[in-house]
């Protein structure tokens, strides 16, 4: 099984620095797609941490779930309003939030994008997992898990945020460069762990012969291992992220394995660049935080029982 591992093991350990004396207190706002899955808790975890670290003063806000595109532009705008010293963002449209960041990088707010960046060279920095070459990863698992030909399907989370994109296109493209006897009967979207359910109970019953499912984030995931559950299907499941009922459906073997990100260091990462930003150093475009296949042979791995999270 192909893994990449952590350009660092975890982004915050790995880029300790003397943060600068401000001569003011240092507000940042961080604001994440929504509060519905575990993967947010574990960014803002590290968020934390790291203003903590910095000593400097954070909020993290969303909308309460993924699906809320005007809400969280809202939570922008009202942001953006207050003149933080610098901003973070995860986008869950990379386009149509482009014009309220204009707004802040007018206002001179540096901007760091994190887990979903922008279609805009607004943002100093993106901290992100590289979403296509993990789908990829996921879908290596999946091939090898179903003698790597048979009829598979997928539901991603959304069609908007480059996430979403990312992790279809990484899916879809390596299966139909790497694997000529595997077909991809249907993808469906879904973001929640109840529509998933429903959604992928429909597609087993419309393909009765799916030999294997990609479900590309928490939620998803979720709804896929109830799916299987409830529907009886004899299929290979696969997810994307962490959280318990993921990792306890893997270690039942109702799904075989997931992809896991590093969240932690997601937020870690997006307030040390900000700090960074404000001191005058230059920032890489993107910052890859990594990722891991994982499953029940290697999850009590230390490195990567790190990332995992509840």
């Amino acid at each position: 099984m192909k893994k990449k591992l952590f350009a660092a093991a975890l982004f915050g350990a790995a880029t300790m620095f003397s943060a600068p004396s401000f001569a003011e207190d240092v507000y940042f706002p961080i604001i994440a797609k929504g509060f519905s899955h575990q993967f947010w808790q574990a960014v803002k975890a590290g968020a934390e941490e790291a203003a903590a670290r910095n000593g400097v003063t954070i909020t993290f806000e969303g909308p309460n779930t993924e699906a809320e595109i005007d809400k969280q532009t809202d939570i922008l705008n009202a942001a953006i309003a207050k003149n933080p010293q610098g901003l973070g963002f995860a986008a869950l449209d990379s386009q149509a939030q482009v014009p309220a960041l204009q707004k802040a990088a007018d206002a001179g707010i540096p901007i760091v994008a994190f887990d979903s960046g922008v279609e805009s060279d607004l943002p100093l920095t993106t901290c992100t997992t590289d979403n296509v070459a993990a789908a990829a990863a996921a879908a290596d698992g999946l091939a090898k898990a179903i003698g790597e030909e048979g009829k598979v399907a997928a539901v991603i989370h959304d069609q908007t945020s480059a996430t979403g994109i990312g992790r279809h296109d990484g899916f879809v493209n390596r299966i139909k460069e790497a694997y000529p006897k595997i077909e991809i009967v249907d993808v469906q979207y879904a973001n929640d762990a109840v529509k998933a359910t429903d959604t992928i109970k429909a597609m087993l019953q419309a393909n009765p012969d799916i030999k294997g499912f990609f479900a590309s984030n928490e939620g998803a995931a979720i709804g896929l291992s109830v799916a299987i559950k409830e529907s009886g299907a004899n299929i290979v499941g696969v997810g994307f992220d962490s959280g318990k009922s993921q990792k306890d459906a893997i270690m039942e073997g109702t799904l075989i394995g997931s992809i896991t990100q590093n969240p932690v260091g997601i937020g870690q990462c997006v307030v040390d660049s900000l700090v960074k930003a404000l001191a005058g150093e230059t920032l890489p475009k993107v910052i890859d935080t990594g990722f891991y296949w994982y499953d029940k042979t290697n999850m009590t791995d230390p490195k990567i029982a790190a990332v995992l999270y509840d």
